[in-house]
């Protein structure tokens, strides 16, 4: 049998000289599988990744089966449309901040021996497929593993935003926008404005208001099955812009129609330890958790 292939996806800003990359090269080496180095960005400066040989990896991920970032959430995110298109499995090493996506932390590369014998659980993350739609075409998609944000441009000014789900009118916004959130992203931007915890694996989405004028309105949890369509309202020229998991802002125009709905890729991530998501939340996030030691 052919040994397993894992991709070792370093960000070099955060994995500075390769050494949590090359140190978990060594114990999967030792376990008997075959290792490749690839950039998670493009156009990196020469030597960033050591005396890695670096691979392509888009060419690397149609015959792999795990893939491990060593990097923040923020890696993660931006590989997350990749691996679900490919049906890749990720294994998250933090190197970053706060790191809700990742399984390890830096300092628990040893736990990797667990993949020795292939048996760990895999966790199913829901997606966002997100559309634009102008004059009866469509002119923009993405796939997203945290939110599609609708707010104001550089110019800070109000902006208002008609919502509907499966054709129904759902809210009216007046503010500096929206977050649709998946039940992975309502610990990012949406917990920020104000949003709800929602535990990972469920199947939701979360509208949730970017400082809104009308107070009685705070979130909605909906189910996925709706279909959100969201619509500018009065903004005249005022720029308006879309993003999708912190991607480059989409301007969006007048009489655009945003569609979101949950997709039909999911992102796979590999699971070692038994720690729950209550736990995580409760060690990096509340009082006297590790947000508050330094």
């Amino acid at each position: 049998m052919n040994p397993k292939k894992i991709i070792l996806c370093p960000n070099p800003n955060r994995d500075r000289g390769m050494t949590a990359t090359k140190e978990a090269q060594q114990i999967l080496k030792e376990l008997g599988f075959r290792t490749v180095v690839c950039s998670p960005f493009r156009d990196q400066k020469d030597g960033a990744f050591a005396d890695f040989d670096v691979r392509p990896l888009q060419q690397e991920m149609r015959s792999a089966d795990l893939m491990i970032t060593f990097g923040g959430d923020g890696t993660i995110l931006h590989l997350a449309k990749m691996a679900a298109l490919h049906k890749l499995p990720v294994l998250g090493i933090n190197m970053g901040g706060l790191g809700f996506i990742a399984e390890l932390e830096s300092g628990e590369l040893e736990v990797l021996r667990r993949l020795k014998d292939w048996d760990f659980q895999m966790e199913q993350r829901m997606m966002l497929d997100v559309a634009v739609i102008r004059e009866g075409k469509q002119v923009y998609t993405n796939l997203g593993l945290n939110d599609a944000v609708i707010r104001e441009g550089p110019i800070s000014h109000v902006i208002h935003l008609k919502i509907a789900s499966d054709g129904h009118h759902l809210a009216d916004i007046a503010g500096d926008g929206v977050i649709i959130a998946t039940p992975t992203g309502s610990t990012a931007y949406s917990l920020s404005a104000g949003g709800p915890v929602v535990e990972p694996v469920a199947q939701t989405m979360v509208v949730c208001p970017i400082c809104i004028h009308n107070m009685r309105f705070s979130s909605y949890v909906l189910s996925p099955e709706h279909t959100l369509t969201i619509e500018l309202e009065r903004n005249g020229r005022k720029p308006v812009y879309l993003f999708v998991d912190e991607s480059r802002g989409f301007s969006l125009k007048a009489d655009d129609q945003v569609v979101v709905r949950r997709s039909k890729y999911a992102m796979k991530l590999a699971r070692l330890t038994e720690k729950s998501f209550c736990e995580i939340f409760a060690q990096k996030m509340l009082p006297g958790g590790l947000s508050d030691e330094k």
